[in-house]
């Protein structure tokens, strides 16, 4: 349960205690904003929240005909935090996570306050080659996801295939890979393809089918290759996965769970493929 705005969320300082009965007592009868769906009360340092509902006519202020208690102290916990977008739907579904069985209101950006509860939340596995760290498409997802520009409770698991791994397996004195990058190490002799460097010896390209032609178009031979395709390395195990391939050209590409970006995608490549990936859940 998250409200679909923090303007539906009221706070109210209270000096009773909050029980169900008590707050039966204080609230039946009572009015409330006509925006107002749920009410925190706060006593001491205390919390429950209560879902209102309201006689019908057009006043700012109207009766409150039921409600419905959505937790109580014992269920319920409280923090402060500036950084949090309580409208951010990922956001408020990662912080779920961390309190299971709990409803959290949330004192965020602007001070803004709404609340989360439950854990239901959607699980997108970005699967990405690291170095660089952060990989560029966790990268993108976090950019996308924190500017709100999709509403879901999408919480991601990172996936990387690095290629120091990928380098190990590499049984010839030189390696090439398709640029440089921070953080890649090689015993061996390393030369990296975008520079077009002088090749002698046996070689071996840590690339893609891209860059497989790309080093036979150039030395008009084939070396030895060891693909570092996320798509190859994505496992058909019916999780919602995002990946980038150099065999997309432009937008994105769906294969029943696994969605495909170019490799050099943008944040709106990003945004489209995971709204695909989501269709049925933004469709209900």
């Amino acid at each position: 349960m998250l409200p679909d705005h923090c303007k539906a969320v009221s706070v109210r300082k209270v000096d009773f205690e909050l029980t169900e009965d008590d707050i039966a007592r204080h609230t039946v009868g009572k009015k409330a904003y006509t925006r107002t769906e749920f009410i925190i009360l706060k006593h001491d340092d205390q919390y429950a929240i209560v879902r209102v509902f309201k006689e019908g006519g057009v006043e700012l202020f109207r009766p409150i005909s039921a409600h419905k208690v959505i937790s109580l102290p014992d269920s319920t916990v409280f923090f402060h935090d500036e950084e949090v977008d309580v409208l951010n739907r990922p956001k408020m579904a990662a912080i779920a996570l961390r309190h299971p069985g709990k409803t959290v209101i949330i004192q965020g950006l602007f001070n803004h306050v709404s609340f989360v509860q439950g854990s239901e939340v959607l699980e997108l596995h970005v699967l990405d080659v690291v170095p660089p760290r952060p990989a560029k498409l966790s990268y993108l997802v976090a950019k996308a996801l924190d500017a709100g520009l999709v509403d879901l409770p999408i919480v991601v698991k990172e996936e990387t295939v690095d290629l120091n791994e990928l380098e190990r397996r590499v049984q010839t004195p030189i390696v090439v890979f398709p640029c440089r990058a921070s953080g890649l190490e090689s015993k061996r002799t390393v030369f990296f393809l975008d520079e077009t460097p002088r090749i002698e010896g046996k070689a071996t390209l840590v690339g893609c089918e891209l860059s497989l032609r790309i080093f036979q178009s150039i030395y008009k031979k084939k070396p030895e290759f060891v693909s570092m395709c996320p798509r190859e390395f994505a496992p058909k195990d019916g999780k919602k996965r995002l990946v980038k391939c150099c065999q997309v050209k432009d937008g994105f590409e769906l294969e029943g769970d696994l969605a495909i970006v170019p490799w050099g995608a943008t944040v709106i490549d990003v945004v489209q493929a995971i709204r695909a990936l989501f269709k049925e859940q933004l469709d209900l």
